[in-house]
């Protein structure tokens, strides 16, 4: 236990170094405070005022006001809470399912890897935005039905990811060792190979998270996502274009922060994919240098 917590902790000292991860995780942490906090720092995203439509930032609207008098700042802030929670739940759904699938496949070998990676396939060849608009119009409209739609989306990667990992560890001799001393496939499987393939899962899910905000940014862009008057940054999006001339802000703020959200989340995922990549590599080669002295 305590060597893991070094090991966590030394993950995270390199992420850290860098800059970009630093500014991203910034970033993402004060977005989350506003979003939890929206409540209680006393954020109002329903009260109108026609008097104050399409006000241009001021001190006291910083984003301004849309054509109904709203603060967009608001609207912005608890936006960032349906996203990041359609986000979280996507990327829930999507691990669940997906990592069982994984395991199965790449333990098991045979007619249910086929079976399994056939179906995956058929899901990647699907466009995801197509995917998830199909089964909106069968789901309805809802952040519920969003977050399953986006979910769902995700589920083959991480089945492709799960089921390499298990080829990689299915013959390692500590894999070996556990069947040798009567050791079930549903133990080898969650309580031997899942906990030594969860590093690619974990950038897998924050790459994930990237990608499910964007994804229900563009179904609720579409008029498919989130159902008015809950805020989210594809609606405001949809909305701000049709005053992209006389309040170019409504559309334009709302995607910076929909913009820099997806690249702080990109940028955590590939620093964390570029370590990994490098202690695998540091790892091969000491394997390599260990077996020359021999």
């Amino acid at each position: 236990m305590r060597k893991s917590f070094q090991s966590a902790a030394k993950t995270i000292r390199n992420l850290m170094s860098r800059k970009g991860v630093v500014f991203s995780v910034i970033f993402l942490g004060a977005l989350s405070f506003l979003a939890i906090f929206a409540d209680i720092l006393g954020f109002d995203y329903l009260t109108q005022n026609l008097i104050e439509s399409l006000q241009p930032p001021s001190a006291e609207y910083w984003f301004g006001t849309d054509e109904l008098g709203r603060d967009i700042l608001s609207r912005v802030v608890y936006g960032t809470r349906t996203s990041l929670v359609t986000s979280a739940g996507a990327v829930t759904i999507a691990a669940v399912l997906g990592v069982p699938i994984g395991l199965v496949a790449g333990f098991f070998g045979g007619w249910r890897d086929a079976v399994l990676m056939r179906v995956v396939d058929v899901m990647l060849a699907l466009p995801a935005i197509l995917f998830a608009m199909a089964l909106i119009a069968i789901l309805g409209k809802g952040q519920m039905a969003a977050m399953i739609a986006v979910g769902i989306t995700g589920i083959p990667s991480f089945a492709r990811i799960t089921r390499a990992q298990v080829l990689s560890l299915r013959n390692r001799d500590f894999v070996t060792a556990v069947e040798a001393f009567g050791g079930s496939a549903t133990y080898s499987m969650f309580r031997t190979i899942l906990p030594n393939s969860w590093s690619p899962i974990v950038v897998q899910a924050i790459v994930l998270a990237s990608v499910a905000i964007l994804l229900e940014a563009a179904l609720s862009f579409l008029g498919m996502g989130v159902a008015p008057p809950t805020p989210s940054w594809g609606e405001m999006l949809r909305t701000g274009k049709s005053y992209l001339y006389e309040a170019p802000y409504y559309a334009v703020l709302p995607g910076i922060i929909l913009t820099l959200t997806i690249l702080s989340f990109d940028t955590i995922g590939r620093a964390m994919t570029d370590f990994l990549e490098g202690r695998h590599e540091l790892g091969d080669h000491s394997s390599v240098d260990a077996e020359s002295e021999k």
